[in-house]
């Protein structure tokens, strides 16, 4: 018997953190660990190799008299996860899972262990209940998604054979705004991100012997950053929205019929008042526009108590949003041509380029500008997951953009041609990526059972 609770708490105990070489011998377990669920239930295994770690890929042909006409379904997912820090906030120790009230606690239990549990659990029952299922069935499962998946794309280019024949990508990393609101995730946000370093004297200085003669780093640095934005929230960088894709008629009336309330958007993040360009909702700002925002920003001392110095340099990291038609590696040249343009006379001004991702965008079918050369498998399996949305949810899933960035769908689709169909399984209360991450048992089940229905209304097309 397939108990997904119990698999999931077993899977979450390895602390597969990807950023940490520390925790490489957990990683090594959880993959493992996920390669050995699948082979329990009827997949052939391999672990795909490479620069870093490697790549699970699991597959179970079709059966019975229809295999050589079935579909072919990607189902994504990941195995690493957040670092937990900081510890000291936790309730319980991150990788030892507890289940309290409705909820199973730990890291990664939302992002993405519990809902590609998820996908492995309907799987298991399908393939119990239907041996001679007509349906070709392939898991990818990545270890580098939590660090911008660095090598995915390499993977996908160099072992394209081992996916060949895939019709449309099924997975669930996406979130939904509340337990009762299914979404279907049909857009992305794209991320370029860098940092900005200025540099004045060789070594900080005291600020009595030197100060008030010579340029603080820190004063440049919060100064130019100031220029990046003006005063109404929009990012004061030339040519930043010159590509950005328009929003489709639809899809604002899609993100209106949701009915979702600001001020309660508002105390649960625990704001006064939002932020946003004008004529657009928090909601809408955080679907449909490109962002600039500042991560974090150092220099001098920061240790208990003062030191009166003058730091030598001062740092800031920085990350774009990026929609639809945004380039990562244009827009970043638009921003660094501008810094330059920008920067304070006498400093050295370092810019350090790090990860990018493409943005995703994807119409599902009987919306206004659906292509007309659309996939009819994909088309197929946007209906069948509709389907089982309103059977299991009592309702039809809303189809909406998501702030967050996969970049490796963009990727799937530069290299492979592939869309994707992305079920939303977490929530905002959920806590991806910080302490006490959490997910709802609840919304587990609906999701195993909704995965389940969608395969089998796949198999039938």
């Amino acid at each position: 018997m397939f108990d997904p609770i119990e698999k999931l708490k077993a899977y979450v105990a390895h602390a597969s953190v990807s950023a940490d070489p520390a925790f490489a011998p957990h990683m090594a377990g959880a993959r493992d660990f996920v390669g050995g669920l699948l082979s329990e239930i009827g997949f052939a295994v391999e672990y795909v190799p490479t620069a870093l770690h490697p790549v699970v890929v699991a597959k179970r042909p079709a059966r019975g008299e229809a295999a050589k006409t079935a579909p072919h379904v990607l189902i994504y997912g990941h195995y690493d996860v957040q670092p937990p820090d900081p510890l000291d906030l936790w309730e319980t120790p991150p990788f030892e899972p507890q289940v309290r009230g409705s909820r199973i606690y730990g890291r990664g239990t939302a992002d993405n262990k519990g809902p590609l549990m998820a996908h492995i659990a309907a799987v298991a029952r399908l393939v119990e209940a239907t041996p001679d299922l007509p349906l070709n069935l392939t898991f990818v499962v990545e270890g580098e998604e939590e660090i911008g998946s660095v090598n995915f794309k390499t993977f996908l280019r160099e072992h394209r054979d081992k996916l060949a024949g895939a019709d449309f990508i099924f997975m669930s990393d996406t979130g939904i705004p509340s337990p009762e609101q299914m979404v279907i995730t049909v857009g992305l946000r794209g991320i370029a991100s860098f940092e900005i370093a200025l540099t004045n004297a060789a070594m900080d200085l005291h600020s009595g012997g030197h100060g008030g003669a010579i340029l603080n780093p820190i004063q440049a640095l919060a100064e130019l950053c100031a220029t990046l934005h003006t005063p109404d929230g929009r990012v004061n960088v030339p040519g930043f929205y010159d590509e950005v894709c328009e929003v489709e008629d639809w899809e604002r009336e899609e993100l209106r019929a949701l009915d979702l309330n600001e001020a309660d958007y508002a105390k649960f993040l625990g704001v006064s008042q939002f932020y946003t360009p004008p004529g657009y909702s928090p909601f809408e700002a955080v679907r449909f526009l490109p962002t600039l925002e500042f991560n974090g920003i150092s220099g001098g001392y920061q240790g208990e108590g003062a030191k009166t110095v003058i730091p030598s340099v001062a740092r800031a990291k920085v990350t774009c949003r990026l929609v639809a038609k945004q380039n990562p590696a244009a827009i970043k040249a638009q921003i660094f041509k501008t810094l330059r343009e920008r920067a304070p006379a006498g400093l050295k001004m370092e810019l350090l380029s790090q990860h990018d991702a493409e943005p995703y965008l994807v119409v599902p079918p009987g919306r206004s500008n659906t292509p007309a050369d659309q996939s009819p498998r994909l088309a197929a399996g946007f209906r069948a997951v509709e389907a089982a949305v309103k059977e299991v949810w009592g309702g039809r899933p809303f189809y909406l953009r998501e702030g967050g960035s996969v970049g490796l769908i963009a990727d799937l689709k530069a290299e492979l041609g592939l869309d994707a169909i992305m079920l939303g399984l977490f929530l905002p209360e959920d806590n991806l990526h910080a302490p006490n991450e959490s997910f709802d048992l609840g919304i587990m089940q609906k999701g195993i059972t909704t995965i389940e229905t969608a395969l089998r209304n796949m198999a039938r097309t």
